[in-house]
C-alpha cells in the first residue's frame, strides 16, 4: 500500500469570527506517524477535521481511516458488526465478508475477541475505546487520522495498545493528536507542537530509534521533560 505524504498550504480554519490558524504550510511525510500536541483548545482537533475534509468548505483529498475523540459505536450493532461498519455503510457486502476475519482477529488483539456479540451498553468506556481502535484499524487506508486514540484507557491497556497500533499502522501516514508527551515520544517519528492563538506550529522534533519506544528510555524521558517545559510555556486558545 502506498501511503502519501500530506502537504498543507496557505491553510485558514475559521468559526465564525474566531481563526484558529491562517496561512499555516505544514507537511506530513508519507509512511510515517506524526503526533500533534499543544495545550487544550489550541486547534489540534480542528487541524484533523480540516484535514478530514469535514470541516464546510473543506473536501478529502484522499481515502482516509479517522477516528474521533468519541468511540461514535452505534448502539443496535454488537461489536463485530461495529467493526465492520465502514464496509455496511459503502453496500460492500463483499469487502465486508473479506475483512471478517481481519476484524475478528483486531478484537482479539485489543482485548475483546470474547465480546464479539456484545452491544456498546455492555461494555466499558475502555472497551469502547478499544473497540473504536480495532474499527479504525480494520479499515483498509493509506492515511489515519486519530484523535486521542488512547483516551480512557489503563496505564498498562494504554502501552499495550500504542505498541498495537504502532506495529498494524506500520508503513501508513498517520496523523495522531494527543495531550500525553511520552505517548507521542513513544510512537511518533516526528512531532510537531501547536501553539498560539491563531496558532502555529513548531519545526518538527524527531525522536531517535524505532517505533515504539521504550517509555523507560532515559533520553525519551529527558525528551518528554523538554517538551513538557515547552508545553508549559506556550498558550493555549479559548474554545
Amino acid at each position: 500500500m502506498a501511503s502519501p505524504s500530506l502537504s498543507v498550504r496557505g491553510a485558514r480554519i475559521a468559526f465564525g469570527d474566531r481563526v484558529v490558524t491562517a496561512d499555516l504550510t505544514l507537511e506530513f511525510p508519507g509512511g510515517r506517524t506524526t503526533c500533534l500536541l499543544g495545550r487544550s483548545g489550541v486547534g489540534k482537533t480542528s487541524l484533523l477535521r480540516w484535514l478530514a475534509g469535514l470541516l464546510p468548505g473543506t473536501e478529502r483529498a484522499q481515502p482516509i481511516a479517522y477516528m474521533a475523540q468519541r468511540d461514535l459505536l452505534l448502539p443496535w450493532l454488537d461489536l463485530l458488526d461495529n467493526v465492520l461498519l465502514g464496509y455496511r455503510l459503502r453496500g460492500d457486502a463483499l469487502a465486508r465478508r473479506a475483512a471478517e476475519p481481519r476484524a475478528r482477529r483486531l478484537l482479539a488483539e485489543v482485548g475483546l475477541g470474547q465480546r464479539l456479540g456484545d452491544r456498546p451498553e455492555m461494555l466499558s468506556a475502555g472497551m469502547r475505546q478499544r473497540a473504536a481502535l480495532a474499527r479504525t484499524l480494520c479499515e483498509d487506508r493509506p492515511v489515519v487520522l486519530m484523535d486521542e486514540p488512547f483516551a480512557h484507557l489503563d496505564a498498562v491497556t494504554r502501552l499495550e495498545l500504542q505498541d498495537l497500533a504502532a506495529r498494524l499502522l506500520d508503513g501508513r501516514t498517520v496523523i495522531l493528536v494527543t495531550h500525553d508527551p511520552l505517548e507521542a515520544l513513544r510512537i511518533g517519528h516526528q512531532l510537531r507542537v501547536l501553539s498560539g492563538a491563531p496558532f502555529s506550529v513548531g519545526p518538527a522534533i524527531e525522536p531517535p530509534g524505532p517505533v515504539p519506544r521504550d517509555p523507560a528510555d532515559p533520553a525519551l524521558l529527558g525528551l518528554q521533560g523538554r517538551l513538557i517545559a515547552e508545553l508549559r510555556s506556550t498558550p493555549g486558545s479559548t474554545p
